[in-house]
This record gives C-alpha cells, structure tokens and sequence, in this order.
C-alpha cells in the first residue's frame, strides 16, 4: 500500500461554494467536454492515485462494459495534493467526471454545496445495509445519502515483541490492563519508553472519546458545538495523560513530527506506539536498512472493558456521483458494482487486508498476528469525526483540539482547557 494514499486519508480541506445545478441524465452523453464517439457512452471515474490496484479496476469495467455494449469506462487518476480545488472546480462545470472518489472527511463539504447526486432512493441498488455502519455515516448528511462508503484504515498498537516478553507482558484486552502493562515494561527498560505517544495525536483521543460515549463536537438544535470540555471528554483526555505518562514524546507536536515510523521507532528504545499500517511498514524498511531487526506483533487499542476494543478513527474514501453528470444511471449501476459486496470482496484481497472494505462481509481474512487482522478486529467500533461542513474548519491550523491536548499535559486543569478549546471550535463549526 503507497504511503502517500494512506497518509492522506482523512484529511479535509475549506470548500468553497458550488453553484452546482442538476441535469437529468438522458441529455446527451459527453465525457471530458466532447460528445462521445459513434453515439456510444463514456462513464469517466476519478480515483485517487494509489487507491485502486490496476487489475481490480479492469476487472471491475470488464465487467460493467460486458453488461453496457458501446459503454466505455475511463479511469483518470488524481493526486491528493491540490484535489479539493480541482474537485471544487470540476463539480461545478457543465461536464465533471460522472463517479469520483473523496476523503470520508471531505464528503459532507462537496454535498451541502449541491455538487453531489442525491443516491438516498437508490441504497437498496447500492448494498446500503450491509456497509459499515461507522464508514455509512461520512456518506451522509441531513438524512440523506450522498455517496458509497468505499474503504477506510484504522490504527493499531504496535509493540516490539522482545520489550514484551523481557517485562513478562502480554496484549491488553482493557484500558487496565494496558496501564498495567506499560507500568512493567517501565520497570524493565526505565531509560525507554514503554509507549511513545506525542501529545497532540488527537486521533488517538477521539476514539478514547467516542468510548466514553461521547464526541468531539455535539448538534445543539440546528447548530453544533464543541464538545472537550464535558464529563467525558475530560475523563478520556485524563487517561490520554496517563498513558503519556509512559512516554518522553513531545508534548506539544503530533505523530508526524518528527515522523513516529521512520525518524523515531528505528532509533529503539521505544516498547510500543500507535501507528497506522503504512507507518508499520515504514517502520519494518527503515530499521532493515539500519541492520536491525524488526520484530513487531499488533493487538487492537484496548476498550474499557474486554468485550470490544476501543473506538478508532476511520480514514478512508467514498465514492460520488457529480449531480452534473450526464450519465447519472449508468454511474449509479457502475457504483454499485464496484461497491458492492463480491467486488468490495476482491478488493479486499487485491489489498491484502492493507485497507478496510466498505461491507464487513467482504473482509479479507488476514494471517494470524498481523496488522491487517488487529485493524479488521477494530473495524466494528470504527467512527469520523463529526460530519458537518463546518468540521473542516476545526482543523485548520491551529487546530484547538492539538492545543487543548498540549495545555493539559503540561498542567492544565483538563475541563478549563476544554472550555477554551470549544469556544474555538464554536466559531469554526458553523462557518461554511
């Protein structure tokens, strides 16, 4: 899996407004601006570099093409750098791609400015009931249905097996656990780190939110607001410091500065730390061409009691239909097949479990120990951040949530700090 695919996965971007109209879609059929050759069709798809493998996607348009004679699909891959104005833009002309793939995180952004089909009508076409229920909530917004959960990726502890078995520990199953363990592997190695874990990877504390039942930010009647300074999100943001208390992390910096998987981790000293797939991958490169051995097993973020692990973050994609397009049902059918549940199936598989389809069913059955199964075992209690338009505008820099997380671990009381922090997320939230 690229790097670069799942490094952007999750990030969202300001939107501007689309005066997007609708088009029905038996006007005449164009592709990229000119009529399509001898009367035939072209469906044109947008998928980000790194998303699709090759032959999946020709299997998929072998497929669709089969079942349409004279259809023709044409894949055009993009970069994440720069998309959401390129999307912006090509949303609001009069021939924009028919089916086009965008950050969960970004969907909500490109749907309230009327850029995006209505498809609530067509979820039992589309496989809607057996999605992902926490990938299915980015793909909507005010009740209806906006796009096709596609796949997301979710983050894992990953542990040095030596640390572990020198401190006699195993994988937790509970957040007690997992503090008593750091507490021996402290005991083993007290120059290391038990766990590294900076103080703003503010992804980490969602999810020990969402397990305290609550979230980062709330509706409150037809506006939102923000959400760290309640009984909940104090308690996780309270825990988040005690397991920071294992680590000599920078306080006021994320996981990628400096970037946990290839400037930190290879330098050892470092028992275990939080990371998504590619950063376990680049971790494994990076220490082989150092000559060390890397020697990591993987276990799920423990939840609060055994019977689930605790809630993570969903990144990942969804896939769109333009309400401009001109070839709106032939889009409808293509997104259907390609999200749908024996082609999710493959897709899994052309993967090799890296990223998570978008249907539980179509899991790829990953080896024993792996990273792939602790994000698959995860996968369940997977969630986004709050969809509303507005949550962009909560992460642009200086994000409140990464300043709320530095003031308390340097002392702050955590419900002050999380008051300051909402007023910030107040005046964002609601701007479009």
């Amino acid at each position: 899996m690229k790097r670069k695919l799942i490094a952007a996965i999750g990030v969202a971007g300001m939107m501007v407004s689309i005066a997007a109209c609708g088009s029905d879609s038996d006007k005449k059929e164009t592709t990229g601006g000119k009529p399509a050759a001898g009367g035939d069709k072209s469906l044109t798809v947008w998928v980000m570099d790194g998303s699709a493998p090759d032959a999946w996607m020709a299997e998929v348009n072998k497929a669709f093409e089969a079942k349409h004679p004279g259809v023709k699909v044409k894949v055009e891959k993009q970069i994440w750098n720069g998309i959401q104005e390129k999307v912006t833009t090509a949303l609001s002309e009069d021939t924009p791609p028919d089916v086009l793939e965008l950050g969960n995180t970004q969907t909500a952004g490109y749907a309230v400015t009327g850029g995006l089909a209505d498809l609530t009508a067509d979820k039992a076409a589309l496989g809607y009931d057996g999605w992902n229920k926490g990938m299915t909530a980015s793909s909507e917004l005010d009740g209806k249905l906006y796009s096709a959960p596609w796949y997301a990726a979710n983050r894992v502890v990953i542990y040095d097996k030596a640390a572990y078995k020198k401190a006699g520990v195993t994988p937790p199953k509970t957040r007690a656990e997992w503090i008593e363990g750091l507490k021996k592997l402290k005991a083993s190695d007290p120059k290391g780190q038990a766990i590294y874990l900076p103080g703003q990877s503010w992804y980490v504390l969602a999810g020990l939110i969402w397990d305290e039942g609550s979230d980062l930010a709330v509706k409150d009647g037809d506006k939102w607001k923000g959400n760290l300074s309640s009984p909940e999100a104090v308690n996780a943001m309270n825990f988040y410091k005690e397991l920071a208390s294992y680590s000599t992390a920078p306080k006021d910096k994320d996981e990628a500065t400096p970037q946990q998987s290839t400037d930190v981790i290879p330098k050892g000293g470092v028992a275990s730390w939080i990371g998504l797939g590619w950063e376990a991958g680049g971790a494994i490169d990076a220490m082989k061409k150092a000559g060390k051995t890397a020697d990591f097993g993987y276990f799920p973020i423990p939840g609060k009691t055994a019977d689930k692990p605790g809630s993570v973050f969903f990144g990942g994609s969804n896939l769109a239909i333009s309400e401009r397009s001109k070839n709106k049902d032939l889009a409808k059918e293509w997104l259907a097949l390609a999200a749908g549940k024996d082609f999710m199936a493959k897709y899994a598989t052309a993967t090799e479990g890296a990223l998570l389809p978008n249907n539980d069913a179509a899991q790829f059955k990953p080896a024993a120990g792996s990273f792939a199964e602790s994000m698959a075992l995860a996968a369940p209690v997977g969630k986004i951040t709050p969809v509303t338009p507005g949550w962009a505008n909560v992460e642009t820099a200086p994000n409140p949530i990464k300043d709320f997380m530095t003031k308390v671990l340097k002392g702050e009381d955590a419900k002050t700090a999380g008051e300051a922090a909402d007023k910030v997320i107040n005046e964002r939230i609601n701007q479009q």
